[in-house]
């Protein structure tokens, strides 16, 4: 999946766990919001979910996420499977655009609607058309810097979105202590 329009990044660091979503919304070339809020908690404020792709189809996700999470009480990773398995093999859902980053104070996870749950080795992430920018910025602040996770993601956003096109300086940002 290939979304434009969005940059989402996690970082996990010095122990914290952080979450940035830029908020500009665009239709194919034209600007139609600058201040949405792609990043945000569920499940009693412990998880912390970002989206690239679809609004409608993102939230859609969300409450699919939390649902499974109350299933589950509150176990990120067996909501993370079954929501990705949900995705994957359901006609409706599997029309949706989107793609998530999941995160607690154990767990950093990917889903998508190809039925991936991944959970990245370094505990760094991006996702969206500035997400590669923006992941390689805060690996390279993570090992050069004595930055926490949330300064790391601030610095990084601000990088992707002198690169991205489709990314601005309007950061939604949300943290949680980690468990380890």
């Amino acid at each position: 999946m290939d979304f434009h329009g969005t940059t989402v990044l996690a970082v996990r660091n010095k122990g914290k766990v952080a979450v940035a979503g830029d908020g500009q919304v665009t239709l194919n070339n034209t600007i139609l919001k600058h201040k949405a809020k792609k990043v945000r908690r569920i499940y009693n404020d412990k998880i912390i979910v970002g989206f690239a792709g679809a609004a409608a189809d993102s939230l859609n996700l969300s409450e699919r996420l939390e649902a499974k999470l109350e299933r589950y009480n509150g176990n990120l990773t067996r909501s993370a499977v079954e929501l990705a398995r949900d995705w994957r093999t359901d006609k409706y859902l599997r029309r949706l655009e989107a793609i998530m980053i999941a995160v607690d104070g154990d767990n950093m996870f990917v889903i998508s609607g190809n039925g991936d749950v991944i959970e990245p080795e370094e505990g760094v992430i991006g996702i969206g058309s500035g997400g590669v920018g923006a992941q390689a910025a805060a690996m390279a602040l993570i090992n050069h810097t004595e930055m926490d996770a949330v300064d790391i993601v601030k610095a990084s956003m601000k990088i992707a979105s002198s690169l991205c096109v489709f990314t601005n300086t309007d950061v939604t940002v949300e943290e949680i202590q980690t468990n380890h």
